[in-house]
């Protein structure tokens, strides 16, 4: 049975700023077992050369993530680096704040200028979408801002729902994989834990900074905060969204942690048993 599971490089963009790098951590992981990537945050390389380094390693480029200014401004060069390396479904992964305002207008606007981008992929049979993450969550008269995306963008925009930031935003995310059913070819799965940051820092101490004044902000700093997690070692309920995504027609589950309490390799390897014991492969 073909795969459908893949690991966003996002994840690993700490160990993907060179070639050399790049080939090495997708040699590890394919090691950990994944057949599929989504490519993201990756230093310059060559397509070329990257799709003989997937090819080696026997993995698939399931999707990518891409700048707002190439897919707008660099269409066609997108386009053929896609089909170089064998993926159809290029994205964005999030609304540029500095083009459009997070209002019911910004909203709006980028909508029927992603639409327009979405429908040049799908002249050269490439399937566009764009990640939301937790700001698409305000609403305005009663609407959230993804609500908007989604109602007055054309049907070749297609949507990569991130479950964690759903949550985040207030949101269900089986709800909203259930409510782009059919425009979801993707999802992003994260999980959602609390607990104690391991990547947190103590603040610099102020020149006469008080010891209470101090400590609150250390406590704040490194004290238990919502933290993401590997898929299955949150809070989540994963069973009903892997059943949202199996009726809204989800063709790749992508895994990602924007930011781990441990090896991120590890991490997704974690993700990776727990979803197969889930069901996916």
């Amino acid at each position: 049975m073909p795969t459908t599971l893949a690991a966003q490089l996002f994840t690993l963009r700490a160990f993907t700023k060179t070639p050399a790098e790049i080939a090495a951590t997708l040699k590890r992981v394919r090691q950990i077992g994944y057949e599929a990537v989504q490519c993201s945050a990756l230093g310059p390389i060559d397509p070329k050369e990257l799709s003989k380094i997937l090819q080696g390693e026997g993995l698939v480029c399931c999707a990518t993530h891409v700048p707002w200014d190439r897919l707008c401004e660099k269409t066609d060069q997108v386009i053929e680096e896609h089909r170089i390396i064998g993926c159809m479904y290029p994205a964005l992964g999030s609304m540029p704040a500095a083009q459009y305002p997070r209002t019911a207008e910004g909203f709006m606007a980028f909508a029927r200028d992603a639409s327009e981008v979405a429908r040049k992929f799908a002249a050269a049979g490439m399937v566009f979408g764009y990640h939301n993450h937790n700001f698409e969550f305000e609403k305005f008269d009663g609407r959230t801002g993804l609500d908007i995306l989604i109602d007055h963008s054309d049907p070749a925009l297609t949507f990569e729902i991130d479950t964690y930031w759903v949550q985040a935003g207030g949101g269900d995310p089986a709800a909203w994989i259930r409510r782009v059913s059919r425009r979801i070819p993707l999802v992003h799965l994260k999980d959602m834990a609390f607990g104690q940051d391991r990547n947190a820092v103590l603040p610099t101490r102020l020149p006469g900074e008080s010891d209470a004044d101090y400590q609150k902000r250390a406590d704040a700093a490194t004290g238990k905060k919502q933290l993401m997690a590997e898929v299955g070692e949150g809070n989540m309920n994963f069973a009903e969204i892997l059943r949202a995504c199996r009726e809204a027609g989800v063709k790749w589950h992508i895994v990602e942690q924007d930011v781990c309490q441990r090896d991120p390799f590890e991490s997704l390897a974690i993700s990776l048993r727990n979803l197969r014991a889930m069901g996916l492969s």
